[in-house]
């Protein structure tokens, strides 16, 4: 690794966890928002429910003014998702104006867009964190996300890349060959980058068990992994268990989910809860959001909103409850006091 990469690195970690320490002293703030710029992607996997091939990408300033709320609310890291949001012909303006606000910038991409120019673009923009799934070692009809499609974009990362690179790959969910997900994370350790391993959710982003070989697949690459901060909670262990979890989803107060229409919802799967407009999201809806149980949490596989409801899985009971899918249907919530 060059000096400028290791310097990069060790200020990026700084940064981070300054974001830790300031979420551990303070719960009016989100941690972590997924921002959408373009619902449009170039492949159609046929697991995903987060993509169309129609959508134009958002414009410019309503995107940048979308990054500028989610500054005043105070949010540690943005991540830019999709859709494709390499599609975008105004990315790196975006990403530039993550690192503005003092985020932490962050992308999830299928890479196929990567080249070299691209990849230096990107590191230029200022971005921190790039994660890419991949959910095959050879395409099909499930999915054209395959090693052997990106093996040379993922070399091209190793090469000209100053942001940290994650490498997802993925069983359950109708992926042929649970090996796969073993060769892709070996793959990626080869390369320098890190490795999780994540379980395809249905498409209420609900639970659905592991098989036998799925679940031997499974703890072969946790043990590749171990530095994974997924290893730091257990949700993913039980999922693979076909076994409920008791936490805490802090969905609309630490993890944001904003659509390409600038609205915000608990999560990708949860679109239309509370389904109201960022640029009228204040702190009180924050915290209010943050005492708020979910009752689709317990058989939920969504790990981000896991992993950043983990900082708080200590305090703060909540108070109220709602169920998605039954109430907001005019974009207001409604609570339930619970007894």
């Amino acid at each position: 690794m060059s000096a400028k990469r290791r310097w990069k690195a060790v200020t990026r970690k700084v940064r981070e966890l300054g974001s830790i320490g300031s979420a551990l002293m303070a719960t009016g703030h989100p941690y972590m928002a997924h921002i959408v710029p373009m619902r449009r992607c170039n492949l159609a996997c046929t697991y995903c429910n987060e993509f169309d091939d129609v959508s134009e990408p958002v414009p410019l300033d309503e995107m940048l003014r979308r990054i500028d709320d989610l500054g005043r609310l105070g949010t540690s890291v943005i991540t830019i998702s999709g859709g494709e949001p390499l599609l975008h012909p105004e990315l790196d303006q975006i990403i530039a104006r993550i690192r503005k606000t003092g985020a932490i910038a962050g992308m999830i991409t299928n890479g196929y867009l990567l080249m070299p120019d691209r990849i230096e673009r990107l590191n230029k923009a200022g971005l921190d964190h790039m994660q890419i799934s991949i959910d095959n070692v050879m395409p099909d009809a499930v999915s054209k996300k395959s090693l052997k499609v990106l093996d040379k974009k993922l070399q091209m990362l190793a090469q000209h890349a100053d942001f940290h690179v994650n490498i997802n790959s993925v069983v359950g969910g109708g992926i042929a060959n649970p090996n796969d997900a073993l060769t892709v994370s070996e793959r990626a350790l080869a390369l320098g980058f890190s490795s999780t391993i994540g379980i395809i959710h249905d498409g209420s982003g609900q639970l659905k068990p592991l098989g036998d070989a799925e679940r031997t697949v499974w703890d072969k690459v946790r043990k590749l992994t171990r530095r994974s901060y997924s290893r730091f909670n257990h949700f993913q262990e039980a999922i693979a268990n076909g076994k409920t979890n008791d936490w805490r989803c802090r969905a609309g107060g630490r993890y944001l989910y904003i659509c390409e229409f600038g609205l915000v919802h608990y999560c990708s799967q949860q679109r239309g809860y509370p389904g109201v407009p960022l640029s009228g999201y204040m702190t009180a809806d924050v915290k209010r959001e943050f005492l708020t149980e979910k009752s689709c949490s317990p058989n939920c596989t969504i790990s981000c909103v896991h992993q950043v409801s983990y900082i708080d899985h200590w305090r703060a009971p909540q108070k109220s409850s709602v169920t998605p899918g039954s109430s907001h249907k005019t974009g207001t919530q409604e609570l339930v006091q619970i007894q």
